[in-house]
């Protein structure tokens, strides 16, 4: 039997592209580990029977002035160590990494070893995790060619992005009866993370407005939810697993960040987007890129975080429902390809 571990964190869309191949390995007869820490990482892989999880420690790593920036690169060494004292005892035949600070350590670990490394990077401009990742990298997988080019290009593979196949079994009328709603058209709001707070806030000064002529879905991060705005139309949660797919398949338009992975998800389920990117004041810039080029392709309306206003948001909701027929045409005809087989065809290409 062979044996692999995956690693990546920090936030779900380092981690879900895992969860989606994580059926292919198994039915390639694998044994799963996984190296992260403990943070959300765990939480989503525990629920995941057949894996064995292992925690490690790791710094953060900021392209920005912090005093833990002191701190951290310790972190960091300590998770080279213990990592290091886990691929000896997991003897793996490969690991792959979807990125985030947790697999720096793992990564580099696997290369003193070496284990033979698979990395997956989602956006158009590469991260700081996967730019250290890459020389100790056999392949470098890529959701959009464009990352390619900031890489040994005989590494590179472009495989698009892996997609949760629980996703496409989503049963539109089975979530509008969960959930209570009528037949108004529905808008989603993926706004889980703590850098979604602006449009979580925003949306909820235009609630009364929007569930006029809406029914809404928010999921709207762990602690953030606002009992006394619950209604027929307004359903909140901090977060959901199984019932994802079946709001996904009830939702008329999305309203979301630009992270790759969600919004490559988006694109397969051929759902129109509002995308509002994480401001260049709070990033590199990546989902600013992520939101550009789908908008060139015609998948989506964009909203920048320094326009938005009540009034804007409104309009840009509404644009984006009475659009929302040439937006999925466009998405239907996009060549996403099957992303979860591309990189596990990337993962046994090394594997001896």
């Amino acid at each position: 039997m062979k044996t692999i571990v995956l690693t990546g964190g920090g936030t779900a869309g380092h981690v879900t592209p895992n969860v989606a191949i994580i059926p292919l390995l198994k039915q390639a007869g694998f044994c799963v580990h996984y190296i992260g820490t403990e943070g959300i990482e765990r939480d989503i892989i525990t629920k995941i029977p057949e894996v064995e999880y292992h925690v490690i420690s790791s710094g953060k790593l900021r392209r920005y002035f912090d005093l833990k920036n002191i701190s951290d690169p310790f972190k960091v060494m300590k998770g080279i160590a213990q990592s290091s004292k886990l691929l000896k005892k997991i003897k793996p035949d490969v690991v792959f990494s979807k990125g985030g600070y947790v697999a720096v350590p793992v990564v580099l670990a696997a290369k003193m070893r070496k284990i033979p490394t698979v990395i997956h990077e989602s956006d158009m401009t590469p991260g700081l995790a996967t730019k250290l990742s890459a020389g100790a990298a056999k392949r470098i997988c890529v959701t959009f060619e464009a990352a390619g080019k900031s890489f040994d290009g005989s590494k590179v593979v472009v495989t698009g992005s892996p997609i949760r196949p629980e996703l496409f079994l989503g049963d539109a009328e089975q979530a509008r009866q969960m959930l209570g709603f009528d037949q108004k058209p529905v808008v989603m709001f993926m706004g889980g993370s703590i850098g979604a707070r602006v449009i979580n806030d925003t949306m909820r000064q235009v609630l009364d407005k929007l569930t006029e002529k809406y029914n809404v879905i928010h999921l709207c991060g762990k602690g953030n939810l606002v009992e006394e705005l619950e209604s027929k139309s307004y359903k909140q949660f901090e977060y959901v697993s199984e019932e994802l797919c079946h709001y996904m398949a009830l939702a008329d338009i999305v309203v979301s960040r630009a992270g790759s992975n969600s919004i490559n998800e988006f694109l397969a389920l051929a759902k129109p987007m509002l995308l509002i990117p994480l401001s260049v004041n709070a990033s590199r810039g990546d989902q600013v890129d992520n939101a550009e080029d789908f908008k060139k392709h015609g998948y989506c309306n964009v909203l920048i975080q320094e326009d938005m206003t009540c009034d804007t948001l409104l309009a840009s909701i509404e644009s984006t429902y009475l659009n929302r027929e040439v937006l999925k045409r466009n998405m239907c005809q996009a060549k996403t390809g099957n992303g979860a087989k591309n990189v596990f065809d990337a993962i046994m290409s090394v594997v001896k």
